[in-house]
């Protein structure tokens, strides 16, 4: 099975919690660009499971010959391909089809659950990568087929039914990035990826890459479906969540995000992700005294 850069393993069924070591939060995440294309690696399974994954774990492009889901029930995990990134904050499920090719990252210590979807129920899901909001019962059944054991025959599948069944009523919250084929558009996102913090034009950086102000505007609703703002606001914004996710306050987020004051990056989290950035930390650490609890503190 192939490695990632930092020869971690991907997580097998039922990884314990306790072997892997903690991520210093003081370590800054940045999210990378995604990489020049490479050939995927077709893998023969599609591995299911579950484990806690260092921040910075990364798996080279790859395909599966089933569907997959990826659930970071704490942490935050950034899925690629060539029609963009996906990011997935906790309490968030990632969803890719069957033969796509895609490669993962992760931000943050986090508890990565997989589950793997035969072809036959995958035609009830989009046919394209996406990211869905997980409701109670869509946790509670991905954290059991990743956390027990088959009790009785077809158990599993009768609850892997479920969240087939959940998911194909849930609206999708897709965070995508897309990412530019346009040599000039991809100059630019470039720049933006290597400092999204940087406050700067779209013509400024079209004299970066011999475009005009114009064809740059132009070409971002052609290519990508969204202004150059918009895009810039939604790279931003995964910037941020991993930036949370790793512990760092809302105000230091949004100053390091190119975030002029905290409300304006309050407004425009918000309007992306659903909630404020304060209640994403604020259940980020709800979920981690609940980890940690015992049934006497219940």
């Amino acid at each position: 099975m192939p490695k990632s850069r930092q020869d971690a393993p991907e997580p097998s069924p039922r990884t314990s919690s306790r072997t892997s070591p903690k991520t210093s939060p003081k370590t800054s995440p940045k999210i990378s660009a995604p990489p020049a294309s490479r050939p995927p690696t077709p893998w023969t399974a599609t591995p299911s499971g579950g484990g806690w994954l260092p921040h910075g774990f990364h798996l080279d492009p790859h395909s599966h010959p089933q569907g997959q889901l990826v659930y970071a029930a704490a942490g935050a995990l950034a899925t690629t391909t060539e029609r963009g990134t996906w990011v997935a904050p906790a309490h968030r499920v990632t969803w890719t089809p069957p033969g796509f090719a895609h490669s993962h990252r992760i931000y943050g210590r986090t508890d990565a659950r997989l589950v793997a979807v035969p072809a036959e129920l995958c035609d009830a899901l989009v046919a394209h990568p996406s990211v869905f909001a997980v409701s109670a019962l869509l946790r509670e059944a991905l954290l059991a087929l990743t956390d027990r054991q088959e009790s009785r025959p077809g158990a599993h599948r009768r609850l892997l039914a479920v969240v087939v069944d959940e998911l194909a009523e849930t609206p999708e919250q897709s965070l995508h990035l897309p990412e530019p084929r346009d040599d000039r558009l991809r100059a630019v996102t470039g720049l933006l990826h290597a400092d999204p913090g940087r406050s700067v034009t779209l013509a400024e950086l079209g004299r970066s890459a011999g475009a005009s102000e114009r064809t740059l505007s132009r070409l971002f609703h052609a290519e990508l479906g969204m202004s150059f703002h918009r895009w810039r606001t939604t790279l931003r914004i995964h910037h941020a969540l991993a930036h949370l996710t790793n512990g760092m306050s809302v105000t230091d987020t949004a100053m390091e995000c190119g975030w002029s004051n905290p409300s304006s990056f309050i407004d425009a989290f918000t309007e992306v992700v659903g909630q404020t950035p304060g209640r994403y930390q604020a259940d980020l650490r709800d979920d981690s005294r609940a980890k940690h609890s015992t049934p006497a503190d219940r």
